[in-house]
């Protein structure tokens, strides 16, 4: 359990949390919601005891441990996705070398009835009993399943961590949190950096995870299908419901209304009471009556109405300029990286106003694609064309990192826009909800969230009639993506949008290309369409192939070890509820049994039964059924 009492926090003279209190229980699975800046990072860092707050204290259940995901690692790593994954199991290896020394010091000594040979033995007992509980014994092939089910290739588990992107360093920390089991997870935004098959494969994990979940998001989707209670912060005070994120978001409307309601009949009946007294002050006749209701209106509990934040930014894209017909056409297209090819031979083709998204694995092409487009990676075969007159508006995945971080607000808008936009900057900054004085901060001191913004910012400096937008979401609060989305469903140009958030995409698109095995496949309607077409619920179709090396090799035997220890486990547990079964069945039929030898001892109750011989013919029928189900019996026992 989590106790929090009377939690503050302050920065720079303002408090993000004041005097708040609450209970998380053990097997609670909380969204934490609200604003960019609202404290929800700064929440979790108190709870891992990353950081300290300015009063209050948090208590922990003793003895549980914290799993923490935060939004960015900066990790430096010399090791193999393989050899990181592993280090997981920390516990797990020291109690391995433990019970190798116990092992062997019990090897070397004869003395066994000594009472020594007695605490060794028992020490080797309560650290085989600890490994076997902390799952020692299945390690590899726990570590290959969620590796891969994050989107990992076998071919990958050697490859060095420096090799992969922040993101999949990302994906690394977060398995070896999954990995290690803590009483207590958590997640600040962990689907940012994983596409649609990985965070089904992870909300099919979280659901089945058995301790304290508390989770930050922006993806209604997962938030709804891995919690249970939603905290808000809002305004720095905490507003607890018992329920997911869209039955949140109802109930917060349904209690606000009420609460409304509840404080306008409040201040009809104070208005009524000080209509009185003012009338009837003065009047001896009435005094006593004037003082009870003095007396009432001071002991009457005053009804509050929750402040909702409705700041929100508000921004429209530019109209499209006309273009012609074909807005790209890409024919015969191979793309790649020197000898990595990751796109062979595709062809595309993009009209006027059409709004396509790109889904799939990372790593199966989609930024690869864009970046082609867009002019930054030259084909390595076929042709890529913008269609006449195509102007591109370009939000690349990590738009956010190529801001200048010495840079303010205002310079970073200021250096690129040009015209009769200049004096307007500070009105687009505001519907970002940047404030004047936000305008002069460096971009490196700003939040996640404030950094797309900006940004966004940026891309309504000039028309365009192509709008290419790689992951625009990651780090955007629900009211900023919502506004965002309807910006989008209003903007009348050609459109590629590359996303892993379901909700977000859902209605924004005419038709989903599917990248995959260096191919594409286009699919009509949304990506619910899609999701339906292709049934996925699960990663259990991940695909595996080509020539193994010697780690591969190491693994797919560690992986076929586990798959033969879980087949055994499964024998096991039929042969328990077998034995089950026929434990039942015997103690039936020693119940018929006794009932007709209660028969046989009152013959003159049951002269009929037993002079026509049936009731011996029971007796030896039963007595022969027990005999047979003792067997079976002894037979699984032994």
């Amino acid at each position: 359990m989590i106790s929090i009492n009377k939690l503050s926090v302050n920065f720079t003279g303002d408090f993000l949390f004041r005097d708040v209190s609450f209970v998380i229980g053990d097997k609670d699975r909380i969204g934490l919601v609200g604003k960019n800046g609202a404290g929800k990072s700064t929440l979790l860092k108190i709870i891992h005891k990353e950081m300290e707050p300015e009063s209050g204290n948090i208590i922990i259940t003793s003895g549980f441990r914290t799993g923490y995901l935060p939004q960015e690692i900066f990790g430096k790593y010399d090791t193999t996705i393989w050899d990181e994954t592993m280090s997981a199991f920390t516990e797990q290896k020291k109690l391995e070398k433990r019970m190798e020394q116990l092992g062997a010091q019990l090897a070397d000594r004869t003395d066994y009835e000594s009472d020594e040979y007695a605490n060794l033995a028992q020490q080797l007992s309560d650290a085989t009993d600890r490994f076997h509980q902390l799952g020692g014994n299945t390690m590899e092939g726990d570590a290959e399943r969620v590796l891969t089910g994050l989107g990992f290739k076998a071919s990958d588990f050697a490859r060095p961590m420096k090799e992969f992107s922040n993101g999949w360093q990302m994906r690394v920390s977060l398995a070896k949190i999954l990995l290690q089991n803590p009483e207590i997870i958590l997640l600040d935004e962990p689907t940012n950096h994983l596409d649609i098959e990985s965070i089904q494969w992870l909300e099919d994990y979280l659901m089945n995870y058995d301790g304290c979940l508390i989770l930050v998001s922006h993806d209604r989707a997962f938030l709804d299908r891995v919690t249970n209670r939603t905290v808000e912060i809002t305004l720095g005070n905490i507003q607890d419901y018992k329920c997911s994120y869209s039955e949140y978001v109802n109930q917060r409307l349904e209690r606000i209304e009420s609460q409304q309601s509840a404080y306008e009949n409040q201040q009809k009946e104070i208005a009524q009471i000080e209509r009185f007294i003012e009338r009837f002050r003065y009047k001896a006749t009435k005094a006593k009556q004037v003082q009870s209701r003095i007396k009432l209106l001071n002991k009457m509990e005053k009804v509050e109405v929750d402040t909702i934040d409705n700041s929100a930014i508000s921004f429209r894209f530019p109209p499209a300029p006309h273009s012609g017909r074909v807005t790209v056409e890409c024919e015969a297209l191979d793309l790649g990286y020197g000898d990595n090819h990751v796109l062979n031979h595709v062809d595309f083709h993009l009209e006027r106003g059409q709004k396509v998204a790109f889904v799939g694995k990372n790593g199966e092409g989609k930024s690869t694609m864009v970046k082609a487009i867009v002019g930054e990676l030259a084909p390595q075969g076929g042709t890529v064309k913008l269609g006449h007159q195509v102007t591109i508006g370009y939000y690349a995945q990590n738009q956010a990192a190529l801001l200048n971080p010495d840079k303010t607000v205002f310079e970073t808008i200021d250096e690129i826009a040009v015209g009769e936009i200049r004096p307007k900057i500070r009105t687009i900054l505001g519907s970002f909800l940047f404030s004047t004085e936000d305008t002069e901060k460096k971009v490196k001191v700003l939040s996640g969230g404030e950094k797309s913004r900006l940004a966004l910012a940026k891309l309504l400096l000039s028309p365009f009639n192509l709008l290419i937008l790689d992951e625009p979401t990651n780090h955007l609060d629900m009211a900023s993506k919502d506004i965002l989305k309807n910006a989008l469903l209003q903007y009348e140009g050609s459109m590629i949008l590359v996303s892993h958030d379901r909700d977000f995409l859902q209605g924004l698109s005419e038709k989903v290309i599917e990248f995959k095995d260096h191919q594409i496949k286009t699919y009509l309607g949304d990506v619910y369409d899609f999701l339906e077409k292709k049934k996925i619920d699960s990663l259990h179709e991940l695909q595996q192939g080509g020539e193994k090396g010697p780690a591969e090799k190491k693994i797919s035997t560690n992986k076929e070890n586990w798959e033969r220890k879980k087949e055994m486990e499964a024998e096991e547990r039929k042969r328990n509820n077998r034995i089950k079964r026929i434990e039942e069945e015997i103690y039936r039929l020693e119940e018929e049994r006794q009932a007709i030898e209660e028969k046989l001892a009152k013959p003159e109750e049951y002269a009929a039964e037993i002079a026509s011989g049936e009731l011996y013919k029971a007796y030896e029928a039963v007595k022969n059924k027990i005999a047979e189900q003792e067997e079976l019996w002894s037979e699984l026992i032994g």
